[in-house]
């Protein structure tokens, strides 16, 4: 549902409930679409601003060349993770009027009394969890402009889960849409011809790694998404409960994949090393980003989100290009990214019903 049909909803009652005797107030039906119109278009401009300005940082944070240890992707995570935490229980703190005995009680009664409801989400926890290293691996190894065209494989990814594990059922339009998406995505990674990327020597690692673990990041995100949303409508909670959730097994993924794999030099150099200014920026972007996008995802449309993807995607083109310098962009990279986002518009795309519809 649009955020117009929303506020139609919440405004029409209001306004409608005059009787024959009184006059009708004309000026909020005229305000409400107005309004509408405003949060759209805030929504939208948060949903990109958020979406762009994590990959480019992220991106940034991890080829920036500086003296001294760089920072510990897997430390990042764990950081994020108890930043949503807190986060999400301050919010819960002002749901509750601030008062720390009833934000105790009803921890307490959603987390510790529905113990099976918690470990249901270990699973996609532990898979975002893995979800979110992986992007410092792609991003260590891609230019953000290709990550951001090449991630939207999710749409593919997820729209299978949900039809294997939802049993939703794609439109034939979608299903097109999917095609013409990993046409897009196939382009974009087509090989370039290396006398005109000779300067792209600024990119560090691998362009095999990077893709590799987009891919595997878009499976994780298309499971995890589909299964959580599983979870969503089989019981009851608020959003800010679930996160906590899904931050405490986060934390504890992390913490474990820390040690695994960081151990040695989290003992010698420190679980903080490297961090600096623009690392706290990445931390902070990734645990109160998601918040904020689930906050207003649900004023933003299919139509919005294809937008906000679309501009997504060309603003990390010109900043990777003009900015990072990491990135040279040619005409097969062109056709892929206007391909993949022609893709996004389709799937999203809600026909309108017809008089007589006929069933398929």
């Amino acid at each position: 549902m649009s955020v117009m049909e929303k506020v139609n909803e919440a405004t029409e009652p209001g306004t409608v409930k005059a009787t024959s005797n009184e006059p009708v107030n004309t000026e909020s039906n005229e305000s409400a679409p107005t309004m509408a119109s405003h949060i759209k278009y805030i929504s939208l401009g948060i949903l990109v601003l958020q979406t762009t300005s994590l990959v480019l940082t992220m991106r940034y944070s991890r080829t920036l060349k500086e003296e001294g240890p760089q920072y510990l992707p897997s430390t990042a995570v764990v950081a994020a993770e108890v930043l949503k935490i807190m986060a999400c229980i301050l919010l819960v703190y002002k749901e509750n009027n601030y008062n720390l005995r009833s934000v105790k009680r009803v921890l307490h009664d959603e987390i510790i009394n529905k113990l099976m409801d918690t470990l249901k989400l270990a699973i996609p926890s532990g898979i975002y969890t893995l979800q979110n290293n992986l992007l410092y691996v792609a991003l260590s190894n891609l230019d953000a402009a290709t990550y951001q065209v090449t991630y939207q494989l999710k749409i593919l990814t997820t729209a299978l889960f949900s039809v294997s594990m939802l049993q939703k059922k794609l439109t034939k339009h979608q299903w097109v849409s999917l095609l013409i998406l990993m046409a897009g995505v196939a382009l974009v990674q087509w090989p370039a011809d290396s006398s005109k990327t000779h300067n792209k020597e600024v990119s560090t690692g691998s362009g095999f790694v990077g893709l590799m673990a987009v891919i595997t990041a878009c499976f994780s995100s298309g499971f995890a998404g589909v299964y959580f949303e599983k979870i969503l409508k089989e019981t009851k909670q608020s959003l800010w409960i679930r996160n906590i959730q899904l931050g405490l097994f986060g934390w504890i993924f992390g913490l474990m994949g820390v040690f695994i794999y960081d151990g040695e030099r989290v003992s010698k150099g420190g679980f903080f090393q490297g961090y600096n200014n623009l690392t706290w920026t990445v931390v902070v972007l990734q645990a109160l980003g998601g918040l904020v996008v689930a906050t207003v995802i649900k004023y933003a449309d299919n139509i919005l989100k294809s937008f906000a993807a679309s501009i997504s995607i060309i603003l990390s083109t010109l900043i990777s290009y003009f900015w990072l310098k990491d990135f040279v962009p040619t005409s097969v990279f062109f056709a892929g990214a206007l391909l993949v986002i022609a893709a996004t518009f389709l799937y999203g795309y809600v026909p309108k019903p017809s008089a007589n519809p006929i069933k398929a």
